[in-house]
């Protein structure tokens, strides 16, 4: 059956939902040209009130902060589809999750220049953008060059979605699989760089890790942010004996020292190192086994702090009981009131058992007039504590205020704090502490990607179970009374003096790492039964000197049985330098706790060690 051509045209035209406003406008045209004016406006008319099109959308470009292989995603961005910043952010972090390494939720979001974009509105359409996660500085390099990338570049950022690290914000679900040899290559560990130029050159340290090292290209741009080359990109890395580093896995075997060039001639004499380079280098370095034997008394743990942080014992105490008629009514009708399970100088917490249930909590009350001037800090605590849901945090089941309390009702740990644990038992075998160790981490590295430091991570906030032989099956971090949201360098002095970090010492700004460092004291006191920084005079001064000098070792006799790995991981998460220090994705990462490797567990003396006790 023929159909005219008029007919298909009239067909086309009735049966299509998407004609485009322009084919309408030259209907409209024709119309007018044919003298029909007054008829056009009223059909004018007839099509804006019946077919109103909705705001064009801008085609806005995303860049990923600092990585140039990266060409970015377009992404339409519009009122409609976006009715928030945080809206936009949340989208951009789910969209380039499949197609780039992040370290967290996106946060921020820059222009090429490196102005920071606070709406909406401020976006412009056709432009590019540069999208940063947590609390990242704007990294400047030319992105406009990755769009240019050769198909090498574009296949090795085909290659970076399959062997980029699981994300945090996804508890460790992303849909793809990191390929087996990538992984088993790569994992955090410094090395040293040396700089080319004129001797003595310059040595610089890097931190190698599964979110700056998927792939060889990315070590050599990872590079050459770090050391800055005169000539431009780094293109050639050699090793201390002159080996050209031609692989991935050359990065993550047993040199850690190489040198960095660009498109230069390499000589024969750029190997030799000169005295003081050779110093500079041989510095940076700590050794896993110390040589060292400390004489007289071991160390001591310090005296256990009280988590009073800004809750204080209700006036209804009375010979250590509150009366559950003064509780808000909503928890009387739903729990029965229990014993005080713990109290300080200004705290008291207390058993709840809700009565549908049977299951037991725990209560803590604030008593708000007695935390007069510290309001925001608790109020920081609960908003925190409501953005965390997580298995080895102590998790906020339900919070009320009234004029003159506040009542958390938080989830119930029975094994006590891990302070008293280490009291009992002075020293934990490796197995035991790389449990701990594992959870904790885990714990951080949630928290951390949601931009959310803690501040005062110590054994005393640390909550564990124990199974029926005594040994830590659980841990748990509590007490989020100094936690806040990092959005820039943070200023204020806070924190118990043994597990402070150095840059909190010095008021330079400091972000999340604060905990790792805590982590790592608490690590190190877990083997051994006493902290690395001590004063000898009990003297907080003396402390604080060791604590910003950054010198540590392991003594025998108490180190003896303690094994490398675990000792590098420590030696990793003490660095002084923030920008050096591991991450808690990286604590995650290291060989010690991803290796099922059951350690050796005597001691110098041939006694076993069995779990966490000493035989």
């Amino acid at each position: 059956m023929e159909v005219s051509n008029h007919t298909t045209s009239t067909l086309s035209r009735s049966n299509s939902r998407t004609s485009s406003n322009s084919e309408l406008e030259k209907e409209l045209i024709d119309l007018e040209i044919s003298g029909t004016i007054n008829k056009s406006s009223t059909l004018k008319k007839r099509i804006s009130s019946s077919r109103t099109p909705a705001k064009k959308a801008k085609r806005i470009r995303f860049y990923r902060n600092g990585d140039r292989f990266y060409s970015g995603s377009i992404i339409p961005v519009s009122g409609e589809r976006y009715r928030s910043f945080d809206s936009l952010t949340e989208d951009l972090t789910r969209l380039l999750e499949d197609s780039v390494t992040l370290t967290g939720a996106i946060r921020t979001i820059y222009t090429l220049e490196g102005k920071k974009i606070e709406k909406l509105e401020d976006l412009e359409d056709g432009k590019s953008y540069v999208c940063s996660c947590n609390n990242e500085g704007f990294k400047k390099i030319d992105y406009s060059t990755t769009n240019n990338s050769n198909s090498a570049a574009k296949n090795v950022n085909r290659l970076s979605r399959l062997i980029r690290p699981l994300s945090p914000i996804k508890n460790g679900s992303n849909g793809t699989t990191p390929l087996k040899e990538i992984s088993s290559v790569v994992h955090p560990r410094l090395v040293t760089l040396i700089r080319n130029g004129v001797k003595p050159r310059k040595i610089l340290r890097l931190l190698l890790n599964k979110r700056n090292s998927p792939t060889y290209d990315h070590v050599l741009q990872a590079i050459t942010q770090c050391v800055k080359l005169d000539t431009g990109c780094v293109r050639k890395v050699f090793t201390l004996t002159g080996a050209p580093v031609l692989k991935l896995a050359d990065f993550f075997g047993e040199e850690d020292v190489f040198f960095a060039y660009g498109n230069e001639r390499v000589g024969n004499d750029d190997f030799e190192l000169e005295p003081e380079e050779r110093k500079t280098i041989q510095s940076n370095k700590k050794t896993l086994r110390s040589n060292t034997t400390r004489t007289g008394p071991k160390p001591k743990m310090p005296i256990k702090s009280h988590n009073d942080t800004f809750v204080c014992v209700d006036e209804t105490l009375l010979n250590g009981v509150v009366s559950p008629d003064s509780l808000p009514l909503e928890l009387q009708s739903k729990y029965t009131l229990g014993s005080i399970i713990g109290d300080g100088n200004f705290a008291v917490v207390l058993k709840l058992k809700d009565r549908s249930t049977n299951v037991e909590h725990a209560l803590k009350i604030i008593d708000k007039s007695k935390c007069s001037g510290k309001g925001h800090y608790l109020a920081a605590e609960i908003r925190v504590m409501k953005k965390l849901n997580h298995p080895y945090i102590i998790q906020l089941i339900q919070d009320i205020e009234t004029m003159n309390n506040m009542y958390l009702v938080l989830e119930l740990v029975r094994g006590g704090d891990l302070f008293d644990a280490i009291t009992r038992v002075t020293r934990f075998s490796e197995n035991q502490s790389k449990i701990m160790m594992k959870h904790l981490a885990s714990a951080m590295s949630y928290m951390h990607a949601l931009s959310i430091v803690h501040r005062d991570i110590k054994p005393e906030n640390l909550l564990v179970e124990l199974d029926k032989d005594g040994n830590v099956v659980l841990l748990k971090l509590g007490d989020f009374g100094l936690a806040c949201e990092v959005t820039e360098p943070l200023l204020s002095v806070c924190g118990t003096p043994t597990y402070v970090a150095p840059e909190i010492l010095m008021e330079t700004g400091y972000g999340v790492k604060i905990d790792v460092w805590a982590a790592g004291i608490i690590l190190y006191i877990l083997l051994c039964g006493f902290p690395p920084f001590v004063s000898p005079d009990n003297q907080q001064e003396q402390l604080f000197d060791a604590i910003l000098n950054g010198f540590f070792d392991f003594p025998a006799p108490y180190w003896n049985n303690i094994g490398d790995s675990v000792r590098d991981l420590i030696i990793n998460m003490l660095q002084s330098d923030p920008e050096l220090r591991f991450s808690s994705e990286d604590i995650l990462d290291h060989p010690w706790l991803t290796s099922n490797v059951v350690d050796d567990t005597r001691d110098p003396n041939g006694y076993r060690i069995i779990s966490n006790l000493v035989y």
